[in-house]
């Protein structure tokens, strides 16, 4: 199938208008979802700087991310990289160029902020961060390439909810494009790409040479007010967009690209992570199109950063090895309040999963997945317990995770091979499960849901499900 680009107007007018109003609330979503749950408090996205009256404005349209932008800010100091001695010709490279331009770039922080544009060409970089009120702004056909140089993708400490690499131990390499304790960054464009020429890292990862955990094409920490859109990311050495320890991020408008085959190509990963809003995004990739992480094992137990207040809607794509959207296996620090809806999933092995293990921890609690289409998808709905991979040694086989308040509604699956799957663990089992106007078709005639250590209640549901949800009658619990 090929891939649509995001359409570049209606970001585009929004740079013309002439102040910042950076807004972070989903008003009517979270309400549906306390709705929901109503035993669950959530904490709303906040709203900055804007009347009353702008607040009203702002939810008229809560099917939409755009209300939450409002109006963003023209940068007080605009230059290109081509003033800091930039060449787009694909093979100078250009790290010293955007290391210069990013610190020039820094003195404007607090003097209305500024944006780097990059023009047209090809502007091959190793890595370099970002600075707060800061706009990167790629213009038509410009692409950045990552260096082919793994020196020009520095080691850095690992996350601390990880407590190692992910691949690795020890140290990880950075991402490309890099950014720690920012506020109000935007990066985005017209239609230009981030190129990661992912191929170098794939090779040593499949040829098992990988010294350390490969680098993100994006990660943002510790930030907040974020606004990644209208771009093309593609060919990521590891997880594509990796927002962690961060609050009020916008991810919109994104194609993001990797062979089917590429290793965990992820391509957005929210890590432990308040107040994200994901949305009308196509992505093609080796791994999850769209994971919920937050912390692995004994290490994002102890840190403690949940991810909460996620919303994801109008995902489209295919990844032949895992999910449409994953939640875990890397969920130590709690994931909770996740909204997932009107999303449409193709040759997949799994169209939504929830993924745990013994030694987690953690909870997963209030998730609600809403209006998905799914073809030719292996297994539509999974729940797995097999993750079977921990950090050191130091994990804790008594640290079990809890799962409450899972609900699944208005769901088509065609020409599927599997019904259903679901398997909690013993002592830890799912809870409060619902599952409503769900449609799995294709199935041999054989084909049963399995279900293991999970409860819940169904309604309006084909195949029949498993006895455990078949509830008597009573479907309490999908109210």
């Amino acid at each position: 199938m090929e891939p649509q680009k995001a359409h570049s107007g209606s970001i585009m007018a929004l740079f013309k208008k002439p102040y910042w109003v950076f807004l972070f609330l989903l008003f009517t979503a979270l309400a549906i979802l306390s709705v929901q749950i109503a035993t669950q408090s959530i904490v709303p996205f906040q709203i900055f700087g804007v009347s009353e009256s702008e607040k009203a404005a702002t939810v008229s349209d809560p099917g939409s991310c755009a209300g939450l932008l409002g109006e963003l800010p023209v940068r007080r100091h605009v230059a290109s990289i081509e003033e800091f001695g930039g060449v787009g010709d694909g093979k100078t490279s250009n790290t010293a160029a955007f290391w210069k331009a990013l610190i020039h770039m820094q003195r404007f922080v607090d003097h209305g902020g500024s944006q780097l544009n990059v023009p047209r060409g090809k502007w091959l970089t190793g890595s370099f961060n970002l600075t707060s009120n800061f706009t990167l702004f790629l213009e038509e056909g410009a692409v950045i390439l990552g260096s082919q140089d793994p020196k020009e993708w520095p080691l850095v400490e690992p996350l601390p909810s990880y407590g190692r690499g992910r691949e690795r131990p020890g140290a990880r390499h950075t991402s490309l494009i890099h950014g720690d304790g920012l506020t109000n960054v935007i990066i985005t464009g017209q239609n230009g790409t981030i190129d990661g020429q992912g191929r170098m890292w794939w090779d040593l990862w499949w040829n098992k040479t990988l010294n350390h955990t490969r680098g993100h094409l994006v990660e943002i920490m510790n930030s907040r007010n974020i606004l990644i859109s209208n771009l093309t990311f593609m060919n990521s050495p590891f997880w594509t967009i990796h927002p962690v320890y961060c609050s009020n991020v916008v991810i919109k408008g994104m194609t993001i690209l990797a062979p089917l085959n590429a290793p965990n190509t992820d391509g957005i990963d929210a890590d432990s992570c308040i107040n994200v809003c994901i949305e009308d995004c196509f992505i093609e990739s080796g791994d999850d199109l769209v994971a919920v992480k937050s912390g692995w094992d004994q290490y994002g137990i102890r840190i403690a950063r949940p991810s909460s207040n996620i919303i994801v809607r109008r995902i489209s794509g295919t990844t032949p090895t895992c999910s449409g959207v994953g939640i875990g296996s890397e969920m130590s620090g709690g994931i909770s309040n996740v909204t997932i809806e009107d999303m449409n999933v193709w040759n997949s092995a799994a169209g939504i999963r929830i993924k745990t293990d013994k030694g987690r921890g953690g909870y997963i609690t209030n998730i609600s997945i809403n209006n998905i289409t799914m073809e030719r998808v292996k297994v539509p709905i999974r729940f797995s317990t097999d993750s079977n991979d921990h950090p050191d040694d130091g994990w804790d086989p008594k640290a079990f995770p809890k799962i409450k308040g899972v609900f699944i509604s208005n769901i088509i699956s065609l020409n599927s091979t599997k019904a259903p799957e679901l398997t909690g663990l013993k002592g830890a089992s799912f809870e409060g499960v619902c599952f409503k106007n769900v449609t799995v078709l294709g199935l041999a005639p054989t084909a049963a849901w399995h279900c293991e250590f999970v409860s819940g209640c169904t309604n309006a549901v084909f195949p029949l499900p498993c006895p455990q949800l078949q509830n008597n009658g009573s479907s309490a619990c999908c109210l």
